[in-house]
């Protein structure tokens, strides 16, 4: 797999509250956008990613048919951790982080999620979101109370109905794909899918250059539309 990534404050943040991990030896890709004041989402989306990683080592030796169940181990126990620091760190009150992750093993890859941050997949021209927001607008979309247009501009698009450390429990996404030759994987927070649309993702994707130039091209263009928040994407390619 290789691996392509950007992570920037943006045009109008002072710090990035996005973090996203890499870890190719384990097939483990992840991105987290997180939220709280006084960079209370900083910490909640770095430590979300380090429980991640120290739990990496333990998705080496699981088989195929237990590779949902062990990600989502992993991510109740990152929910645990980032919720009790929450409740225990004054500074820390009130924090919570999306979470997308990408776990690769063999021919099978698992997509794991809660929040808005967002995984696609590439595959024979045509792109797929892999993951649903997790949003009150989300939501209402899926309830057919608005329309896809409706929603990009609802000014409530915002708002969580599920986050990673907001709550003891933690309810979360999760599905397997198999893997096909020529796949890629896109896995963003909202702060590139609220600027950049699917269709110009689609757009983008099937013009004759390479990954890295088609990957360049959509930062720049984030960064040229005012880049209104951070903003961190990884395109994974199976080669």
């Amino acid at each position: 797999m290789r691996v392509l990534s950007f992570s920037e404050k943006g045009c109008i943040r002072k710090n990035n509250e996005d973090s996203f991990l890499v870890l190719s030896q384990q097939g483990l890709y992840a991105v987290a956008d997180g939220m709280g004041g006084h960079r209370a989402g900083e910490v909640a989306s770095s430590t979300a990613l380090k429980e991640l990683e120290k739990w990496a080592p333990r998705f080496i030796g699981l088989k195929e048919q237990a590779l949902e169940s062990g990600l989502t181990e992993a991510i109740v126990h990152a929910n645990r951790v980032v919720y009790e620091s929450s409740t225990t760190v004054p500074e820390n009150a009130g924090m919570g982080t999306t979470l997308t992750v990408l776990l690769v093993r063999s021919m099978t890859a698992v997509i794991a999620h809660v929040g808005d941050s967002r995984a696609y997949l590439w595959r024979n021209e045509e792109l797929t979101s892999l993951t649903t927001d997790h949003s009150l607008v989300g939501e209402l979309v899926r309830l057919e109370q608005i329309s896809l247009e409706e929603a990009e501009k609802h000014p409530q698009r915002h708002v969580l109905m599920r986050a990673l450390g907001a709550d003891p429990e933690v309810k979360l996404d999760c599905k397997s794909i198999r893997l096909q030759a020529g796949d890629v994987f896109l896995l963003c927070t909202d702060g590139f899918s609220n600027v950049i649309s699917d269709q110009e993702l689609t757009e983008e994707f099937l013009e004759p250059n390479s990954w890295e130039g088609k990957f360049e091209k959509l930062r720049k263009l984030i960064l040229e539309r005012g880049a209104p928040d951070n903003f961190t994407a990884l395109c994974c390619i199976l080669e």
